[in-house]
C-alpha cells in the first residue's frame, strides 16, 4: 500500500498531497500497540518512516457505541451490526466518561513531549473491520495502544450509525481474495 501511495506522490509533481482513509490497524502507528511485538508494521508506520519530513498526520477513529457494516466472517454476507458499549477501562469508555457523551476532535499537541495524561497511557482500543463480531468483541477486538504515539489525533463519535450503501453490488469476479492470514 505504501510504495502504491509513494509512486503516486511521485506522479502529482514536486508538492503533492494524499489522503488515505482506512481502519485503525493499518492509518495507527503500529509501534504504539502491541502489534510491533508481533512483528507487524501499518501503513501509518511506514509512511511515518518515510514521510517524516512532509507533514504526516495520522488520524485515528473511536465510538463508544452504535451499529456498523460489516461481517461475521470472510466471505460472509455483509450485514448492519450493533456495536455494543465499549469495555470498561478501554478509551472508548474513557472519552464517554470525559466527554458525558458528545462527540469531539482530539487533535495532539505536535510535540511528543507535550502530549501528556491519557495520551501516554496504554490503553485498551477497539478495533471494529470488515469482520466484526459483536457477541465476541469485548475480548477480542481491542488493541493495547498509547493513542498519542500512534495517531496525531483522534474523531471521536459516541455513538456511530452503520452506512447505507446507495447501491449494494454483489461481485461478479471469481478472482481469489487475499486475507491477513495468507490463505
Amino acid at each position: 500500500m505504501v510504495d502504491t501511495l509513494d509512486r503516486l506522490l511521485d506522479q502529482y509533481g514536486p508538492e503533492p498531497k494524499a489522503v488515505v482513509w482506512e481502519h485503525n490497524t493499518h492509518v495507527g502507528d503500529a509501534r504504539a500497540t502491541d502489534m510491533s511485538a508481533a512483528g507487524m508494521v501499518s501503513t501509518g508506520q511506514l509512511v511515518r518512516e518515510r514521510h517524516a519530513d512532509d507533514g504526516v498526520l495520522l488520524i485515528g477513529s473511536a465510538t463508544h457505541r452504535g451499529s456498523v457494516i460489516a461481517s461475521d466472517s470472510w466471505n460472509g454476507p455483509v450485514r448492519r451490526m450493533p456495536v455494543p458499549p465499549a469495555r470498561p477501562g478501554s478509551l472508548e469508555t474513557l472519552l464517554h466518561e470525559a466527554r458525558d457523551g458528545a462527540d469531539a476532535l482530539f487533535v495532539f499537541p505536535t510535540d511528543q513531549e507535550d502530549r501528556n495524561g491519557w495520551l501516554r497511557q496504554v490503553l485498551d482500543h477497539r478495533a471494529v473491520g470488515v469482520i466484526f463480531q459483536p457477541d465476541v468483541e469485548r475480548w477480542g477486538n481491542y488493541v493495547p495502544t498509547v493513542p498519542g504515539r500512534r495517531y496525531d489525533a483522534l474523531l471521536y463519535c459516541d455513538r456511530t450509525t452503520a452506512l447505507s450503501p446507495l447501491h449494494p453490488v454483489e461481485r461478479a469476479d471469481t478472482e481469489p481474495e487475499a486475507f491477513p492470514s495468507g490463505d
